[in-house]
C-alpha cells in the first residue's frame, strides 16, 4: 500500500490549527498537550508549503531512468515548475509554465495514486513511434549515438538520445523488446507521453497511455545524495543537475 503522506500531512496541519485556534481564543493554556498541539501548526505549516509549492525530495525506487538515475538516487522535485496546486485536490491555483519535451517529470499515471518518474517524450498532439529502439516524433528520427559507458549486462547499451533540441542518456536492448520494437500513438491534447531512459525496462506511456496534464506533479532537476542500501552509507558521488 502506497502512503498518501500529502494528505496526511494536510490532515494534521488542520488538526493543529484547529488546536492553535482553540488554543488561542477559548483555553488560553501557556502550557500542557493543548498548548503542545498547538505549537505543531507553523512547524506543518511552513513544510506543507514548501514541499506543495516548491521543491520535494524523492527516492528512485526502480530501475526504469537508468542510466539518468539509478536506484538510491535522491532527488528534488521543482513543484512550481509547471504552475501552483492545491494540496491533496491538485487544482491548479497559478500558471507558471508548461511541461516540455526532454523534462524528466514526476506524476501519477492514468491508472493509480502512485508517483512515477518518466522522460516527457510527447507534446499534445504528437505522433510518437518507437521502431527497433529508435524514437521517431511527427516522423522525425531523434538520432542516437552509442557511448563507450558499460551498462550492467552486455545484452545492453548506452546511448545519447538528441530529442528535438534537449540531450541525455539512454539505455535499451541490442535486441529491442516488445515496448521498443514497433509502437505508435498520437498525444491527446492536454495529455503527456512519458518513456523511461532505461527503454526496455520501463512501464510507461508505451503500456498504460499518456498521462493527463492535471497529474503532472512537478518536474526533476537534481540529484543530491545516493543511498542505495540501509547498512550503506549515504554519499553524494552522484550529485548534480540532471540531464
Amino acid at each position: 500500500m502506497t502512503i498518501n503522506f500529502e494528505l496526511i500531512l494536510t490532515a494534521g496541519f488542520a488538526l493543529t490549527g484547529v488546536f492553535w485556534l482553540a488554543n488561542r481564543w477559548v483555553f488560553k493554556h501557556r502550557d500542557g498537550p493543548i498548548e503542545f498541539m498547538a505549537s505543531l501548526a507553523a512547524v506543518l505549516g511552513i513544510v506543507l508549503i514548501l514541499r506543495t509549492f516548491i521543491f520535494e525530495p524523492f527516492q528512485i525506487p526502480s530501475k526504469s531512468m537508468v542510466p539518468t538515475l539509478r536506484v538510491g538516487d535522491f532527488i528534488l522535485v521543482s513543484k512550481s515548475a509547471y504552475g501552483l496546486r492545491l494540496p491533496v485536490i491538485r487544482s491548479k491555483i497559478f500558471d507558471l509554465g508548461s511541461p516540455e519535451r526532454g523534462d524528466v517529470v514526476v506524476f501519477f499515471p492514468p491508472h493509480e495514486e502512485r508517483y512515477f518518474i518518466k522522460r516527457l517524450v510527447g507534446l499534445p498532439g504528437d505522433e510518437v513511434r518507437v521502431v527497433a529502439g529508435v524514437v521517431y516524433i511527427n516522423g522525425e528520427k531523434m538520432p542516437q549515438a552509442a557511448l563507450d559507458d558499460t551498462p550492467d549486462d552486455d545484452r545492453s547499451v548506452i546511448m545519447r538520445e538528441q530529442l528535438k533540441g534537449t540531450s541525455h542518456q539512454i539505455q535499451k536492448r541490442l535486441s529491442p523488446t516488445r515496448l521498443s520494437l514497433n509502437f505508435t500513438a498520437v498525444v491527446p491534447e492536454g495529455h503527456y507521453f512519458m518513456m523511461g531512459d532505461n527503454r526496455d525496462n520501463s512501464s510507461d506511456s508505451r503500456v498504460w497511455g499518456p498521462v493527463p496534464a492535471d497529474r503532472i506533479v512537478g518536474k526533476a532537476f537534481a540529484r543530491w545524495l545516493f543511498w542505495d542500501e540501509f547498512l550503506s552509507i549515504p554519499n553524494f558521488s552522484r550529485a548534480g543537475w540532471i540531464e
